[in-house]
């Protein structure tokens, strides 16, 4: 089981703010910074809750192509939420709210593309 995980962006102040709104549907927030000084490197946002960052973002060198995460959602409405909220916040679409039942009867999930090209999922996997 993973403890965290994280990226390098390109634009620290874009994505930033990108994930800041994004995220927000969710209750998933930045919970810890790390400066530049402090790393020895660029800086770093950690977000997530309870004071646990589990999702990093950092200035640094960008790997090539684009990842994929997915963030969990309680309910469909954050899903949907979510999903309104990245795109308000410049990403683009990849793929509107709905069912996946491909992978299960009850997954609900959003895509968006950050402004790094990542793709970025909120899921909910019960019921209506």
């Amino acid at each position: 089981m993973l403890d965290h995980t994280g990226i390098a962006v390109s634009d620290w102040d874009k994505s930033k703010q990108f994930y800041e709104a994004a995220l927000k549907p969710l209750a998933i927030a930045v919970v810890m910074e790390v400066t530049p000084e402090q790393s020895g490197g660029g800086a770093h946002a950690g977000f997530g809750k309870s004071d646990k960052p589990v999702f990093w973002i950092g200035t640094g060198q960008h790997v090539s192509g684009p990842s994929h995460f997915a963030f969990t959602a309680e309910t469909r409405a954050a899903v949907d939420a979510f999903y309104r909220a990245a795109l308000a916040a410049g990403g683009r679409d990849n793929g509107a709210p709905g069912l996946r039942e491909h992978y299960h009867p009850n997954y609900y999930g959003a895509f968006v593309l950050d402004p790094d090209g990542n793709n970025v999922e909120a899921v909910y996997h019960g019921g209506a």
